[in-house]
């Protein structure tokens, strides 16, 4: 009926997004999907039981399996999927029965260039430093918007009021960003060139190493490849990447000067320092700046947060904390987390021999939009059978087969998982379903697991469950996270331990538990998965992505200007444009041109603007503003509803950005097959009179 803040929880202290209020107009949307959908011949669908439904896909898909194989079985999910900690891990137990490596996540298109880094550095994708808001003196945020977001990579509900304390207390808040941001507005802003990142790093570790500021004693023993990497920073002083930043250099040298001399001081970024041509390198670099000043594993520097569960551990057990353990059959792209990028799926599904993908499950996801380049939604009709769980018929659902209708977070119960490790204050929580699923609706891990026992396939992150599947011993997941709480490091040890954690103790504390005011320190050596001990400041794949670095060419002369994309509040990707409350106020979608670029391309303000790259070309309306820096242009994500079962979406239309990008995987980022989504060249006019 409603959601509103509660003040009396220990961590949002009364904060709530508008989004998250917005939940009650999609937990009773009409346009949503509550029953089974199959398509008809002439393409519309009709509703049918789950019996049906899934006795049908179970049968298609051993057809499949017994004639090409596992391997010819994929999966895609998007962002939502891993905000539910039933879903992912059902998922890629399916996926391992299959011995399927058609694993594709929306990580390709947002964050797993951030687990290629740790993996080079640490040998462990999933240990992420998180910047210790509470205690540094200095922030240095890359592509990062959190005023909007509200923090990625880190959960503090509050965000703001973190950033504001570091200036209260004489800190700094600096935000390097193509756009005066809403975070950029509020705190110090340094314009940089779109994808001028990685130059930008280098610059300030050339900076430091070249004048000696570094603190050799804090990585000393800690480190190997320090030597390589003052070599390889050297050939990146200020003045000879300027052209690629825009940043003057005598600003580069004294931000590396500050930066060197705080007592304390962190480098983060997000999604604006993760989608360039060089995004693994970028987030590599920002670790490696930490580490120079003496910030890394230290208070107020980059903290490796700690879990009540050893996630980290369970991840290795289960062999999902994998980097490049196996290569994708198109593009030869290394798996991250056990997935492949979304890039490749259209090649994968279209491109002939073994291996080839032929059957494809897309829960919480909506390629057709996020993915790059526009060639997915053709392939799409080559697949021999194609299965959405979701909300909604969004406009890859309307390609499928079957849809299969999902619960909300409201209709289930959860618990926070994958993001024990990246609370700014310690802390665990559960929570129990708010209201019965509508309609036919059932969680993710139901289906997939009624699904397996149809297809006889045992589930499960270990062999032992596995097994214990097909022997027809199917523990919830419920009781699969009581038992990792309660042998976990707060755990009651099953009773012995009188004051430990239970699934038990923790649904009589509905707000939660603080398990503590900080992450500790000095955990790093004995995380660090590599044999020695010690972090990889100069491996070979990054080595020769500098190398690449340097020989990379200018952008073509014929697209003058840089495409980026920005967040926007009321918008969650491509999934919350048919709540009213969020598109109220005749509210659309808009690219975001500086003054100077409108007049030399003869735009105005809220008319229709032509968007082109070498790619593809879309239009909207312009709206012209100074928060964007000379020659950049800013389009959000997420938009271009055409053919969804969304009614207002629909009616809100907009365009998909991301035509604009190349859709060929040799254009992927190389190290984690990340989509480039941040610096396209482009050229903007009016559109053409029709």
């Amino acid at each position: 009926v409603e959601l509103r803040p509660d003040r009396d929880h220990p961590l949002s202290k009364g904060f709530a997004c508008p989004k998250g209020i917005a939940m009650t107009e999609i937990q009773n949307d009409p346009d949503r999907v509550l029953h089974p959908l199959r398509r008809r011949s002439d393409g519309s669908f009709e509703e049918v039981g789950w019996d049906a439904a899934l006795s049908d896909i179970a049968a298609r898909l051993t057809r499949l399996r017994r004639a090409y194989g596992g391997t010819a079985i994929g999966w895609y999910f998007g962002n939502p999927a891993t905000f539910s900690y039933s879903h992912p891990l059902w998922l890629s137990g399916f996926m391992a029965a299959l011995r399927s490596p058609h694993l594709y996540s929306a990580g390709s298109q947002d964050v797993n260039n951030r687990f290629a880094a740790s993996a080079l550095l640490y040998g462990a994708p999933t240990l992420v430093p998180i910047p210790d808001l509470r205690r540094t003196d200095l922030l240095l945020m890359i592509g990062a918007n959190p005023l909007v977001s509200h923090g990625s990579i880190i959960s503090v509900p509050r965000i703001k009021d973190e950033l504001t304390a570091i200036v209260r207390r004489g800190g700094r808040v600096i935000v390097v960003d193509p756009r005066r941001s809403e975070t950029a507005k509020a705190y110090e802003h340094v314009p940089v060139r779109p994808d001028g990142d990685a130059w930008l790093l280098l610059s300030l570790l050339q900076v430091i190493l070249a004048e000696g500021r570094e603190d050799a004693a804090a990585y000393a023993d800690a480190a190997t490849g320090t030597a390589k990497l003052r070599e390889l920073a050297a050939a990146f002083p200020p003045e000879r990447t300027a052209a690629r930043t825009s940043v003057p250099p005598e600003v580069v040298r004294r931000l590396a000067r500050d930066l060197a001399a705080a007592r304390h001081a962190v480098v983060y970024g997000r999604t604006g320092s993760c989608l360039g041509r060089h995004g693994t390198l970028v987030a590599f670099l920002m670790d490696a700046l930490t580490m120079v000043t003496g910030n890394l594993d230290r208070a107020g520097g980059g903290l490796f947060g700690t879990s009540p569960i050893p996630v980290d551990e369970l991840l290795r057990v289960s062999g999902l904390a994998t980097y490049a353990k196996t290569r994708s059959r198109v593009g030869g792209f290394p798996d991250v987390l056990g997935t492949f990028p979304a890039g490749v799926m259209a090649e994968e599904i279209t491109t002939p021999g073994p291996g080839r993908l032929r059957a494809l499950f897309v829960s919480a996801g909506n390629p057709v939009l996020s993915v790059p380049g526009g060639t997915l939604a053709a392939a799409l009709d080559d697949l021999e059978l194609l299965v959405c769980i979701d909300l909604y018929v969004t406009e890859t659902g309307r390609k499928a087969d079957y849809i299969l209708p999902a619960t909300t977070f409201l209709e289930r119960e959860d618990f926070p998982l994958p993001f024990l490790q990246n609370y700014l204050t310690p802390y665990v929580t559960w929570t129990e379903p708010v209201v019965p699923p509508r309609g036919a609706a059932r969680q993710e891990w139901e289906i997939i697991d009624e699904l397996a026992r149809r297809m006889r396939l045992g589930v499960g992150m270990f062999r032992v469950q596995r097994l214990a599947h097909r022997l027809g011993i199917r523990p919830s997941p419920r009781r699969l996270i009581d038992v990792l709480i309660r042998t976990g490091r707060a755990g009651d040890r099953f009773g012995l331990r009188r004051s430990g954690l239970s699934l038990r103790r923790l649904r009589t504390h509905p707000r939660g538990i603080v398990l503590g005011d900080h992450h500790e320190t000095g955990t790093l050596r004995r995380r660090i998965v590599h044999k020695d001990k010690r972090v990889h400041l100069a491996p070979p794949e990054i080595v020769a992505e500098i190398e690449r670095l340097k020989a990379a060419p200018e952008p073509p002369a014929d697209f003058p200007l840089r495409l980026i994309g920005l967040r926007e509040s009321r918008s969650h990707n491509s999934w919350m444009h048919n709540a009213p409350a969020l598109m109220r106020g005749g509210r659309g979608h808009l690219a975001r041109v500086h003054p100077a670029d409108a007049a030399a391309c003869g735009l105005t303000d809220g008319e229709p603007c032509q968007i082109t790259s070498a790619h593809g070309s879309i239009e909207l309306p312009v709206r012209i503003t100074d928060e964007m820096t000379p020659g950049t242009v800013a389009v959000p994500h997420g938009w271009g509803h055409r053919d969804g079962g969304w009614r207002l979406a629909n009616a809100a239309g907009g365009a998909n950005v991301n035509l604009l990008a190349s859709p060929r995987p040799d254009d992927l980022e190389t190290l984690a097959g990340m989509a480039n989504l941040n610096g396209i060249p482009v050229r903007i006019a009016p559109p053409p009179e029709s």
